[in-house]
């Protein structure tokens, strides 16, 4: 074991009661080797107060206002995507604890939380760093966090009608998207709301980003990658002057005539793995590659 103690800083869903059996495993876990521990504030409330889980030696932060060696999400990768926003470049490694459903990113579950705390004292582990989309405007910024792991998708809001995006690579013109959408996503994001609009899977780490329309008006719009390392310009116009920017899911509404700049953060993200993680092996099980359904 280190000589030095490690803090972990835990971060959760504030509705998940039934999860509760496995947070106190967790929890009991990190206290029985000594760890220090640190828990966002409205989750350390929730905790105390609606799970009655007894947490009086962990400590409070609020936003990302913390320091750790790592990061512990308790949820699935919605959760771990809303740890990566608080994270943000900090180089604080991310474990993802999967009580969700798929699991993609969080593939390390309650039950093998003991063997995993334990080879990250022992420094058994290994850490993919994985790339970030950041987005900027000509007006108003978006939020005070405007990077996704995932993907950031360009919306219509409250009418049946399309909306146009104007898209543009490195200052030369690609095409106007006549949409619901447009999802620009990292290969990380490739198989989340990409994938279920006909995008392709990308490997991790091969630095690309990739274009999806959502529900295009024209069946000769297909997906396109192209390298991380472009800057994409987007232009919207909308029947209701207004649409939507979803980064990782945390949506806002801007009004029409923008320019958004979407490009590749200064910063990766880090992401713990077990040493028997393979990809390959994780996209077979989760997207059940092979499985007969006559069984």
């Amino acid at each position: 074991m280190p000589s030095t103690t490690l803090t972990f800083a835990l971060f959760g869903n504030v509705y998940q009661h039934e999860k509760s059996a496995a947070v106190r495993q967790v929890l009991a876990c990190l206290q029985e080797r000594g760890a220090r521990i640190l828990i966002e504030e409205e989750y350390y409330d929730f905790l105390s107060c609606s799970e009655l889980i007894n947490i009086a030696d962990a400590e409070t932060f609020t936003g990302s206002q913390f320091e750790a060696d790592f990061a512990i999400s308790m949820g699935g990768d919605g959760t771990l995507l809303k740890t990566a926003s608080q994270v943000r470049e900090k180089q604080i490694p991310i474990l993802g604890v999967n009580m969700g459903r798929l699991g993609f990113l969080a593939d390390v579950s309650a039950g093998d939380i003991e063997q995993t705390v334990d080879a990250l004292l022992k420094g058994d582990y290994s850490v993919e760093s994985r790339a970030v989309i950041r987005v900027e405007t000509d007006g108003e910024p978006i939020d005070d966090y405007a990077c996704a792991l995932n993907d950031v998708a360009i919306l219509k809001r409250d009418t049946a009608s399309m909306i146009s995006i104007r898209a543009s690579i490195d200052g030369d013109y690609l095409t106007t998207y006549q949409a619901d959408g447009l999802i620009v996503s990292t290969p990380t994001g490739s198989t989340a709301y990409s994938l279920s609009n006909g995008g392709p899977i990308i490997v991790p780490r091969t630095g690309v980003m990739l274009l999806t329309a959502v529900a295009p008006h024209s069946l000769n719009v297909r997906p396109i990658v192209i390298p991380d390392s472009s800057t994409i310009e987007l232009t919207v116009s909308s029947r209701s002057h207004t649409f939507l920017v979803a980064i990782d899911g945390r949506s806002s509404k801007m009004p029409e005539g923008i320019t958004l700049r979407l490009s590749r953060a200064p910063y990766m993200l880090k992401v713990v793995k077990r040493p028997d993680s393979r990809y390959f092996s994780t996209l077979r099980e989760k997207l059940m590659w092979g499985a007969d359904g006559r069984k």
